[in-house]
Formats: structure tokens, sequence, C-alpha cells
């Protein structure tokens, strides 16, 4: 079976009680209409991840309905995954139930797909895996490589172990206004999963940011790989962006090396302690290279975790005349809305359907400082 909770028919009613709930959460707001982006009705998503249910001598991927996680259905597709997952679902399935090595332990599979048509698979055991599991996993590899696409790769894992059989990362490619930006994205690190959706985030950020940047610099907290970080560059002087987890620091300097940006600084700091380092309250080895003085910040450009901002950080953003937000939370987004308001005015509005299907979705703000009088 297919799932079930997916209704392309109804997606525009769907997105518009959305859009509705979202609204409600601002009316306090004097917010601008939102800028609605549409994502497609399937095959949107570029990561997923399966259960597998055993059952005798068969195997298969099974899911929880939303909001059921006691109860579980096999499925054979997934509608909303990438065509390159649903391509390969069946045979690696397939592969899968004719191979006890493989098969036997095996408890999760996850898939990151990438719209030039790479895909990483990791195998997750509650086993260890041995060198007769890394031989059948590479000429398991070879023939889907001929079945599904030539930049295919897997990953084993168990609990303390991993198996890398070449790459455990992906590349992608997304277009902003007509430029190609490429990105390294690791296993297991954190990517926006619509890449669509995300091509029209990052050319929401490019516009907006285009119209005040004038010769002002960039300040960026939770820049992961670089993702907003590449296409924002070209709009200010210099970019410093902080990332606090050192591998998607490392896949952020990879990324500007490859894209050819030599104007983006990264430090690895969590956005408590870039406060604090601004503010002159500590010091830290991590940006001793870094003369802080060189900046000119017109502009702090922030996309939290659910969480939404902490109090020290919603202080700390007032103090800039243009702040960017995207966040992956209305409510949090409310909330740090009621502060950032007192200084500044909300100037656009964009919602953004990364999560079709669901009640989640993303948005955009842009706040400019209010003018004070003499």
């Amino acid at each position: 079976m297919t799932t079930e909770f997916v209704f392309p028919d109804q997606y525009e009613s769907l997105l518009k009680n959305k859009i509705q709930t979202t609204q409600q959460l601002f009316t306090d707001f004097d917010m601008p209409e939102p800028q609605v982006f549409e994502s497609e009705k399937s095959h949107y998503r570029m990561r997923c991840e399966f259960k597998i249910w055993h059952e005798s001598d068969h195997s298969y991927y099974a899911m929880h309905k939303p909001g059921e996680k006691n109860s579980a259905f096999s499925i054979d597709s997934f509608p909303v995954a990438s065509a390159l997952i649903n391509k390969a679902m069946p045979l690696l399935l397939a592969e899968i139930n004719t191979n006890d090595m493989l098969r036997k332990r095996l408890f999760q599979v996850e898939f990151l797909s990438t719209q030039i048509d790479e895909l990483l698979i990791t195998l997750i055991y509650h086993k260890r895996l041995e060198s007769d599991w890394q031989q059948e996993a590479l000429a398991l590899r070879e023939r889907l490589r001929e079945l599904v696409t030539e930049k295919l790769d897997f990953i084993g894992r168990s609990r303390g172990q991993k198996l890398n059989l070449d790459r455990d990362f992906v590349y992608e490619q997304l277009t902003v206004n007509d430029k190609s930006y490429r990105y390294q994205q690791l296993e297991g690190g954190f990517t926006q999963p619509n890449a669509k959706i995300c091509e029209k985030m990052l050319e929401w950020a490019v516009n907006t940011s285009g119209n005040f940047a004038g010769n002002s610099d960039l300040l960026e907290l939770y820049c992961g790989n670089g993702n907003f970080t590449l296409p924002l560059a070209q709009n200010f002087n210099k970019v410093l962006a902080t990332e606090i987890a050192k591998t998607s620091v490392a896949a952020a300097h990879h990324n500007i090396e490859i894209n050819k940006v030599n104007n983006i600084t990264i430090a690895r700091l969590s956005a408590e302690e870039l406060v604090q380092a601004l503010s002159g309250e500590r010091e830290f080895r991590r940006l001793r290279e870094i003369d802080l003085n060189e900046y000119n910040f017109g502009c702090i450009f922030v996309d939290p975790p659910r969480a939404g901002l902490d109090s020290a950080t919603e202080q700390f953003c007032s103090q800039f005349d243009h702040i960017l937000y995207i966040s992956c939370n209305p409510e949090t987004l409310s909330e740090n809305l009621k502060s950032l308001t007192q200084t500044h005015t909300i100037e656009k509005f964009a919602l953004f359907d990364q999560f079709p299907y669901t009640d989640h979705i993303e948005s955009g703000v842009y706040l400019k400082r209010k003018e004070t009088s003499n």
C-alpha cells in the first residue's frame, strides 16, 4: 500500500487552512499580507527514513501515521519522497529480502537524495557489522548503481559503529535567481528536506536583503552548512556566520571553497557565545584570528531551531537596523516578535510550505528598525 495520508487533490484546501491557522498566531502584530510559496504536490521530499519490519521470511518498509506512534503500516512507495528515492525503494527491498546477511537484524533505512541524482542510503542494524557485510553491501551498491543512479552509496550503522563504503555525503545543487550553488550534505546532518521550497526561501532572503544591504556586512547565526550564507553573501561586503556543530562548520568551509565565495568567515560559536564575544563579556580562542571590529554589521540573519531565540539573542538582534528571520516554528516566532517589534517594524512576511499535508510551515520575516524622533 502507499501512504494514505497524502491527498494531492486536497493540497490547495489543506494549505489554505494552514495559512489561516498560522496567521491567527500573529493577529496581535501589524503583519503585512504573507507572500505564500507553494510546494510541489508530490516527490518533493529529498530525505526520509523508514523502519524495517520482519515477518517470517519477508521484510518491508513500515511507517507510523501522523500522531499514531503505537501502530504502523507497511508501504511499498512513498509519493512525497523524491522520484529517485521511489525508484530505489523497491529495488533495495527486493535485494534485502534475498540476502540474509543484509537483512538480519536490520531495523531502519534512511535515504538522502539530491536534485542532481545523488543518493546515499544508510542501513541501520541491531548487530555489529563485519567485513562480510561490507562485501555484500559493495556488491549491492554496484547492482543498484546500474539500476538507480551512478552516484549511489551505502553506509552501515550499528551502535557505536559506522562503515562507509565510500562517501558519507552527497552533493546538492540549488538554483537561486538563475545562479547555481553546490552544497555538500552530510549523512546525519541537517538539510532542508524540500529542495524546491529551499530554493524559494533562498531567493526570498536574497531578494529581500538586496533592497537594503547597501555597503554593510552581514552577521548570520545558526548557519549550518552555509545553506543561506552562500547566496546571501553576494549582497554584502563581508559575512560573519556562526555555527556550533563541528561537522556543519566543516561542511560550510567546504561549500564556501567549492563555490569560490571569498567574503565569508565562519566562526564555531553558539549564538549565546557570539553575543558574549561582541559585548566584550568573554574572549574565545576560536575568534583569535577574527577581528570583530572590522565589521560594519547592518543586518543580522537568524534561522534558529524550533525553540526560537532566547531572550539574550532577542535583545542582541534588536541592535541591528535590519533583521531577517527564518522560522520553522510560527509559535516561537510569534513569541520572539513580541520583543523584536518593540524596536522594529515588520516589513515583509512570507510562508513556505516546506511540509505539505502536515501542520508544519516555515516562515520568513523581515524587520526594519523604527525611526526615532529627536
